[in-house]
């Protein structure tokens, strides 16, 4: 499966730039300002849009202890939510 991001604006560490984005299997193949749609299964037109590689939750309370109860969500399930929503890093508080 081969996907192409047309036109976002991406966004990393320290700098931000109009680019195309093509992704074969799920990984990130190349980055350039124009990519050819030949042989792609899909293209996404990304214009006016950000094209970021994750988010990162620096700050997450899972199985918080809190008055005599724990948090509801366990580290299991409150990673599979976060990467649900696009969230692809955290890092676990006590």
């Amino acid at each position: 499966m081969s996907l192409l991001i047309k036109n976002g604006t991406v966004v990393n560490e320290d700098s931000m730039f109009i680019a195309d984005v093509l992704i074969k299997d799920g990984i990130i193949v190349e980055v350039a300002p124009s990519i050819s749609s030949d042989n792609v299964a899909e293209v996404l037109d990304a214009t006016g849009r950000m094209v970021i590689p994750g988010g990162i939750d620096p700050h997450t309370h899972m199985q918080l202890p809190f008055m005599g109860e724990v948090a509801v969500d366990d580290f299991f399930h409150g990673t599979k939510a976060a990467l649900a929503g696009g969230t692809t890093m955290v890092s676990k508080r006590q």
